[in-house]
């Protein structure tokens, strides 16, 4: 039976991350394991940056954005020599496996050091949902409330002053925030590395739609698939709309929480401490309905994920 535990954040900062780290530590001390948080991702793992949690430790997080246990890039834990050499501090302390919480690249280092003799659980922990073989990823629901905020925010001042906007999110290769906050805020266009992008159609679109009396449009756009700003100048050029761009940014990480993300958080975080009280290794945690399951990774990071080609359907039943 595993005795001591260590739990992690890394990659980019996903809300909902303090709540996965509290849920790890109260099941952990609620079955009698000890549990370190390693600051700084596997950098703190690596330079034996760790604090022993008690029942104290994880008060008053849940609810807080971010991580507060840090994270930091860490390309030399590629090497194996650098993982023996976190492997060496996590035996000083007695600690004999590991929860990540991050992306694909986090997901890789858990497999490493499964590989390695250390158990590890994955939690998909990312604003982006792109982790294939799980409905939702942590962070994913508050970030698309961030961006539905500012798209109605937008929405005002565009019927004011009779603009065509367009927002910018993030998401370079899943459109899921792009969609469903499209579709939230009715937005003239939404455009996604899944849909496509066909610049002639977009004007085409809008100029149909100022033809027929609209006063203002909303599209919304994941990043880098075109210059927003010189995008906005050509729309305006062409349709006679009077056009701005906005870029969101990482306002989208940040925030409190909302309750889904919550919930999502605690469930994983407990499932995945069950999951090393067994034994298992080189697993990470998917949401699949109403079911909180674990899943090789190496069969996740084997998969393309699968878009909602049902939601994209709708988006073009009521564009326009």
């Amino acid at each position: 039976m595993v005795k001591c535990i260590g739990v992690l954040t890394s990659g980019g900062d996903a809300p909902g991350m303090n709540a996965a780290i509290r849920a790890v530590t109260r099941t952990c001390l609620n079955k009698g394991i000890k549990v370190y948080g390693v600051r700084l991702g596997y950098k703190g793992l690596h330079e034996g940056d760790f604090i022993e949690f008690d029942n104290h430790s994880t008060r008053n997080i849940i609810n807080r954005g971010g991580t507060f246990l840090k994270s930091a890039r860490f390309p030399e834990f590629k090497e194996e020599s650098v993982r023996q050499e976190a492997i060496e501090q996590m035996k000083k302390v007695g600690m004999e496996a590991l929860v990540v919480v991050g992306g694909d690249g986090s997901y890789q280092g858990a497999l490493a050091l499964t590989k390695m003799g250390i158990n590890c659980i994955g939690l998909p922990g990312t604003i982006d949902n792109d982790i294939p073989d799980t409905d939702f990823t942590i962070g994913f629901d508050t970030a698309l409330n961030t961006i539905v905020d500012a798209l109605d925010k937008l929405r005002d001042t565009s019927s004011s002053h009779q603009r065509c906007t367009i927002l910018e999110v993030m998401g370079r290769r899943c459109g899921d925030l792009a969609v469903y906050a499209g579709l939230s805020c009715g937005a003239e266009d939404i455009i996604t590395s899944e849909s496509g992008f066909d610049e002639n159609e977009l004007i085409e679109a809008l100029k149909q739609s100022k033809a027929t009396g609209k006063k203002h449009a909303l599209v919304v756009i994941t990043e880098h698939i075109t210059d927003v700003h010189e995008l906005a100048k050509r729309i305006e050029a062409a349709t006679g709309f009077e056009t701005r761009a906005n870029v969101l940014g990482h306002m989208q990480r940040g925030g409190s929480p909302t309750a889904r993300d919550r919930v999502l958080a605690t469930r994983m975080g407990i499932k995945a401490v069950e999951l090393l009280e067994e034994g298992k290794g080189g697993l990470c945690i998917s949401q699949q309905g109403s079911e909180i399951v674990g899943l090789p990774i190496t069969e996740v990071l084997g998969h393309k994920r699968q878009y909602d080609k049902g939601i994209y359907e709708d988006v073009l039943k009521i564009r326009y």
